[in-house]
């Protein structure tokens, strides 16, 4: 859930270790971003109870979901302009740092958390698919709100939706392989067609009609959420009868893996000295996973019931995600005016 707060806050004149400012009068499309994530958790958990209240309504749509999935990765493209790969450039080191971060803490915070807690092969393949995935399209925007490093969110997040073709599909083989059989590649190719595609076509089309598409950025934040949305209903309905014996288990490991990850994301940035701002884009960089495209790779690959803690890490990140967000941007606050 990309939107044009990311871009008006990189675009900004920002310097490495600071932190972006805030316009006192934001635009509207970034007034539209903070409500988008501020609701999209309580919008993605009524998708989710529609799912489990009705499963017979959303049981025919499970074939969609790679379609919606695309949907959302053509409005992330949409927010992308030549800029955000620009900065990949300036600031390799910590673009790397990120990347590798992101790809190494995730996947193997869900491997031990599968076998720290005994989960069934399939949640324990669901746990880890999520850790696979590339940063969260909602991490730019949350990066914003704790007064973090922007522009360094928007390359991690960036670049690592553009390696998930080459780097999903084999640590998932590798860490999933244990639990269940992974067709990697049958997964680069699904990936390739709902990620990689859909995002060039959405930077190609803002490339061609920017004027029209900044008109619109106000709404695609809007538009990705009730995509995910409905993508969680479909993924809950289809393992409605697992979830109850399930979901406190699901939820658990959830919640270990978004938590540790948000802290060791923001470790590796203190240790590499990046300082604090980008501390805290490194957080959410890895902290924050792309469910969507874990709930459809799941669904597609293994089962409904794997594409659970997918589901349920869609709401739980973006909860977690908004409260660390306001506490940091707390203390930065503070520290700022002592």
């Amino acid at each position: 859930m990309r939107s044009e707060s990311k871009s008006s806050a990189a675009n900004s004149p920002t310097t490495a270790g600071q932190a972006p400012s805030p316009s006192p009068e934001p635009a509207a499309a970034d007034r539209a971003a903070r409500r988008a994530v501020t609701v999209f958790p309580l919008l993605v958990l009524a998708a989710g109870a529609a799912g489990l209240a009705t499963p017979g309504t959303f049981s025919g749509w499970a074939p969609n979901v790679p379609y919606l999935l695309g949907v959302v990765m053509f409005c992330m493209g949409l927010t992308m302009t030549p800029r955000d790969f620009s900065g990949v450039a300036k600031r390799p080191w910590a673009v790397a740092l990120g990347l590798v971060a992101h790809y190494v803490i995730m996947p193997g915070l869900g491997w031990l958390i599968a076998n720290a807690l005994g989960l069934s092969p399939q949640l324990a393949a669901g746990v880890i698919l999520v850790g696979c995935a590339p940063s969260g399209t909602a991490s730019n925007v949350v990066t914003y709100l704790a007064r973090g490093d922007v522009a360094l969110s928007v390359s991690v997040a960036t670049v690592s939706t553009v390696l998930a073709p080459l780097v999903t599909p084999p640590l998932t083989l590798l860490l999933a392989g244990e639990f269940l059989p992974v067709d990697a590649e049958s997964m680069v190719t699904d990936i390739l067609k709902t990620v990689l595609l859909p995002v060039i076509g959405g930077l190609l089309v803002r490339l061609v009609a920017g004027r029209f598409i900044q008109r619109a950025l106000g709404l695609l934040p809007w538009l990705s959420a009730v995509t995910i949305g409905v993508i969680v209903a479909i993924v809950v309905a289809a393992s409605a009868d697992a979830i109850k014996s399930a979901a406190a288990l699901v939820l658990l490991a959830v919640v270990l893996h978004n938590g540790l990850g948000l802290a060791l994301g923001y470790g590796a940035g203190k240790l590499a000295r990046l300082g604090a701002p980008a501390s805290r884009a490194m957080a959410f960089e890895v902290g924050m996973q792309n469910s969507g495209l874990a709930a459809s790779l799941a669904a597609a690959h293994f089962s409904p019931l794997a594409a659970l803690p997918a589901a349920v890490f869609s709401v739980w990140h973006n909860v977690s995600g908004a409260v660390v967000a306001a506490w940091m941007s707390y203390r930065a606050r503070n520290r700022s005016s002592a």
